[in-house]
């Protein structure tokens, strides 16, 4: 395993594509810790911690949604929206006819 890490790394496009990933991992990991400008993240935390529903969805989306960050503003609502349709499909009739549709309800759905 370790040979095909040091082979990946002697292809000069795929040694670029690896690090244009890590960088942006990385990129988006310190992103994910600066809130967005004017929120009381303090007030924030204690609503979290008050709200077992929004602790949930605080788990969804990693712990961003507890500091409100940037980047949580940006992809996290459809992740989230998309995880919660996901479990609701057992659920609800009419969503899971949908789904059992194939491509065209699966498109419905999304």
């Amino acid at each position: 395993m370790l040979d095909s890490v040091v082979n990946a790394f002697r292809i000069a496009d795929l040694r670029a594509k690896l690090f244009f990933t890590f960088g942006m991992l990385v990129a988006f990991r310190f992103l994910s810790h600066v809130p967005v400008p004017g929120v009381d993240v303090a007030a924030l935390q204690q609503l979290f911690n008050s709200n077992q529903l929004l602790g949930m969805l605080n788990l969804f989306s990693g712990g961003a949604m507890r500091t409100f960050s940037v980047v949580a503003m940006g992809v996290y609502p459809y992740i989230t929206a998309t995880i919660i349709v996901q479990l609701l499909i057992p659920v609800i009739p009419q969503l899971e006819a949908l789904s059992k549709e194939g491509e065209a309800g699966r498109a419905k759905i999304n």
